[in-house]
């Protein structure tokens, strides 16, 4: 027989979201069970944004040597240790591994249960030898790499990114399907490392971001030895004595690339397989469960966070759905979700970050829409730190409403934050345009790029006209 447990609020999912509902609602004085089958933090840490953002820090490194004589510095070619990079990697996540930990949520009073979970009715949640009643459930699984039925693939080792971290060898050419976020990181960064990449995309890369500034990313790649292969379906892949074969189509035509190993890099699937949705009368749809505004399912009893309400797959939206189940489980208010102030970023060099409408999606909804522009060229920072590669793009209404903002260069996730802001709260564009930006810096950009909406109108004939009729009067 299992143990019964009656709480406040029971978790399913240790991940960055279930992390977040499980410490504020213990803090608040809620009774919180968490449950978690796997490893605590979930995929951010352990297969995601952590290990991900510590190889391509070590591959910065690499890159920055290499670059080193743009200052009048000789440095040799750097001598790449893939094992030592990987224990880097690991590193990091040990370091972090303490503030997701078993002990620390136990000490915030959460009664954590390593166990796979199930629902078994309504409000009820087996989980190993335990039964756990709850007032409120939370859903958190997060999601999985999608694995796409190609031929030949079941038989192909291949990494994606729950595996690759976990390789301690350089491969000597790199073929990623896939030309989204994840597989640009991975393909920059491996060749950085001293790797081969080839990057085969059925359509273009990076297909949800400004066409305009994803061609400097592009660029970028292409200049570092990325061979980018857009428009190329894949239609099967070989295992081969050297390691694999992918054949794709192109333009009519079939052509293969051969590499040592492969990363399928081509979306995620939510983790809900396996929880027995029905038993507990949930509702699931084609991306994901099944949510309203509040993030409540089918049944109401039963909340939904991250990447099992379908996507979009952002850690830091995760975080954002955490709050709005907080304040409706916890404090009855009708908290809503709000998405159109949903950043997200592209980690390659140059980054590249979104927040808001794209100036064609803007074309679409609004009849008149101002296009707002500034080059990284022209900014004193980035000349000093030879980083001139980018651009900001922001999109305006014609009276200054700020709709969204495209940023690629330098540090752009950073600098996509007082546009974020700025959709959020649905500022004008003078609310930038008078910021005081410290000298000299990058965030001098945004201001620059806000300043620039005045333009035609301060530097108009009109305006010269009455400068020059009110010097008459001394």
């Amino acid at each position: 027989m299992a143990t019964r447990i009656d709480t406040d609020i029971c978790v399913i999912g240790a991940g960055s979201g279930g992390l977040t509902v499980a410490a504020g609602a213990s803090q608040m004085g809620a009774d919180t069970v968490l449950i978690e089958r796997g490893k605590m933090g979930g995929e951010c840490l352990n297969t995601g944004c952590v290990p991900s953002k510590a190889l391509i820090a070590a591959a910065q490194a690499a890159h920055d040597a290499r670059r080193a004589s743009r200052f009048g510095i000789t440095v040799p070619e750097p001598a790449i240790d893939f094992a030592q990079v990987n224990d880097h990697v690991h590193g990091v996540i040990r370091a972090i591994e303490p503030m997701d930990s078993v002990e620390r949520f136990e000490s915030l009073g959460v009664r954590v249960i390593a166990a796979a979970a199930r629902f078994t009715g309504p409000r009820t949640v087996l989980a190993g030898e335990h039964e756990v009643h709850a007032r409120r459930i939370v859903i958190a699984t997060g999601s999985r790499p999608a694995v796409p039925p190609i031929p030949g693939l079941a038989d192909t080792p291949f990494f994606t990114n729950e595996t690759i971290f976990e390789n301690r060898e350089a491969p000597a050419h790199l073929v990623i399907i896939g030309g989204g976020p994840i597989g640009l990181e991975m393909a920059q960064a491996h060749r950085r490392l001293g790797s081969r990449v080839t990057v085969v995309e059925q359509y273009s890369i990076l297909p949800k971001d400004d066409d305009d500034l994803v061609e400097t990313v592009r660029r970028a790649l292409v200049d570092e030895g990325v061979d980018l292969r857009e428009g190329a379906k894949v239609v099967r892949v070989e295992r081969t004595d050297a390691g694999v074969a992918v054949v794709f189509a192109r333009n009519g035509h079939e052509d293969r690339v051969d590499g040592s190993h492969l990363l399928v890099a081509v979306g995620r699937r939510p983790n809900i397989e396996d929880l027995d949705l029905p038993a507990a009368g949930i509702a699931v749809g084609s991306t994901g469960i099944q949510v309203d505004r509040r993030l409540r399912a089918s049944n109401r009893h039963v909340f939904v966070i991250g990447d099992a309400a379908g996507g979009p797959y952002f850690t830091h939206l995760a975080s954002y759905h955490a709050s709005i189940v907080l304040k409706n489980a916890l404090f009855r208010m009708p908290a809503k979700v709000d998405t159109r102030a949903l950043p997200w970023v592209t980690f390659t060099d140059p980054e590249l970050a979104q927040v808001g409408l794209t100036e064609a999606q803007a074309r679409e909804r609004h009849s008149g829409i101002r296009t707002l522009r500034w080059s990284f060229h022209e900014n004193d920072r980035a000349q000093a730190e030879r980083q001139t590669e980018g651009t900001v793009k922001a999109i305006t209404t014609r009276r200054g409403k700020v709709l969204g903002a495209s940023i690629v260069g330098p540090h752009a996730g950073e600098l996509i934050l007082p546009w974020v802001l700025a959709v959020s709260k649905g500022l004008k564009i003078g609310a930038l345009a008078t910021l005081i930006a410290p000298y000299p810096t990058l965030s001098e950009v945004t201001k620059r790029a806000a300043g620039s909406y005045y333009t035609p109108s301060l530097f108009s004939d009109r305006t010269a006209k009455i400068v020059r009729f009110l010097a008459r009067f001394g």
